[in-house]
């Protein structure tokens, strides 16, 4: 166990690839950080969802938005230009195979795994949330950037155009409500500036 804590420890000072590449300075943001965005928005998600009459579990929420990204730990926080030139299924065959060296000494019952594999596949509500969750923190925090006055960060919102979360009902209005909010509010930003 010390090992695979060890490991993931790198997550707290690797940084999130894209905001590098568009000149922002290093420690904008780690993986680490953005994990704990992520799982916070997911965690508020779900609580709304369960308010809402909607039955999610909460744990699976929380574990799944905690490990999406273990793998960076092995491969690096990869930006979306990377799949261009990788091509999706190699990237994708990278993380896994990388997620799966991470969890190999603390994994005997294939429950972090199992987790990985549904968040991958989308297979369940919890995933879904999780990942809706992974892209509204990451316009939560270019919003924050811009507010902080980083520009040139338009092509980050391009997500918010035709999100695919495959979420419906309570759970896709709950979600659709946080990303009206946010875009919302970078609106105002854009007319103030």
């Amino acid at each position: 166990m010390l090992s695979t804590l060890i490991e993931l420890q790198r997550l707290k000072g690797l940084d999130r690839t894209g905001w590098t590449l568009r000149g922002l300075p290093n420690g904008t943001e780690s993986v680490a950080a953005h994990s704990f965005g992520v799982s916070a928005t997911a965690m508020l998600l779900a609580d709304r969802c369960i308010a809402q009459g909607v039955t999610v579990n909460v744990e699976k929420v929380l574990r799944m938005a905690l490990l999406h990204d273990w793998a960076e730990a092995r491969v690096g926080d990869m930006p979306r230009t990377a799949t261009l030139y990788f091509g999706a299924a190699a990237r994708k065959q990278a993380e896994t195979a990388a997620f799966l060296d991470v969890v190999s000494g603390v994994d005997a019952e294939n429950s972090y795994t199992t987790l990985y594999d549904d968040y991958e596949q989308r297979r369940s509500l919890e995933a879904r949330l999780v990942k809706a969750a992974d892209v509204l923190d990451l316009l939560i925090e270019v919003l924050a950037l811009e507010r902080a006055g980083a520009r040139g960060l338009d092509e980050f919102w391009e997500v918010a155009e035709k999100p695919e979360f495959n979420l419906e009902g309570t759970p896709e209005q709950i979600v659709q409500e946080l990303l009206e909010s946010i875009l919302k509010s970078r609106g105002e930003l854009n007319r103030n500036v």
